[in-house]
């Protein structure tokens, strides 16, 4: 699955030992780039600095940072649909300045969106949420996004011992069987999310867990020259795009 890939990579990835507060600030900052750069080139840049760097000093599989990107690009692609559509008197049209609002939209998305896939393949999730901590991110955040990790791996073993289960009872021999079995899955997958969860809380509850889930993170301490060519690098992007523009 994509997500399981995205972690693999990250866990896989040649910046796996670097600080996640550098990879950070390099991702926010491209991302900060992508929102304020014009789409050309400032936008066009950033998304090219991204799957660079991802593919290149990170050593990304790109068939992983090909597959992570498709939704969100489908997501885009949607979402751009009702910024160039217009509704009047005579129905729906197209609005006058159609193309450059998509361009614009679609431009900005991808470029942040790259910036941030970016981030998600170079950096694992145990290595993330301290950092997180780190930067005064409220704790109950921290805590959420935590335990929705760790349950994310069980509700997907359970998706995968369920389905097949499935086939192996000639539960998907036809889309009508398919369709039923499916409906049966989300319903299974859905169940256990809820037991695990109020599992979790009682088991919590009954240890008397009133603080956060602390955990050792491994100290990776800042590089002073990856943060020098992060900053020089986001100036670059930030000239060519101003002038360029």
């Amino acid at each position: 699955m994509t997500g399981l890939a995205v972690d693999d990579a990250a866990w896989a990835s040649a910046w796996r030992t670097r600080s996640p507060l550098d990879k950070l600030a390099l991702s926010a900052g491209l991302v900060v780039c992508a929102l304020v750069l014009p789409v050309w080139p400032g936008g066009v840049l950033v998304a090219l600095a991204a799957v660079a760097l991802a593919l290149g000093p990170a050593r990304v599989p790109a068939r992983t940072f090909g597959r992570a990107v498709r939704w969100p690009l489908a997501f885009v692609a949607v979402g751009a649909v009702p910024a160039v559509v217009s509704v009047d008197g005579g129905g729906l049209g197209w609005a006058p300045d159609a193309a450059a609002r998509a361009g614009e939209l679609v431009g900005h998305s991808v470029a942040g969106g790259a910036a941030v896939l970016l981030l998600a393949t170079t950096t694992p999730m145990s290595d993330l949420l301290p950092a997180l901590t780190r930067l005064r991110v409220p704790a109950a955040v921290v805590e959420v996004a935590s335990v929705t990790y760790r349950l994310l791996f069980v509700l997907l073993e359970s998706l995968r011992t369920i389905r097949e289960a499935q086939t192996a009872r000639m539960g998907h021999a036809g889309w009508r069987r398919s369709l039923r079995s499916s409906g049966a899955l989300a319903a299974a997958v859905l169940t256990r999310s809820w037991d695990r969860a109020r599992r979790l809380q009682e088991g919590l509850a009954g240890r008397g867990m009133e603080t956060g889930l602390r955990v050792l993170p491994e100290a990776r301490p800042s590089s002073p020259a990856f943060l020098a060519a992060t900053g020089a690098g986001l100036a670059a992007l930030v000239a060519v795009g101003v002038l360029g523009a």
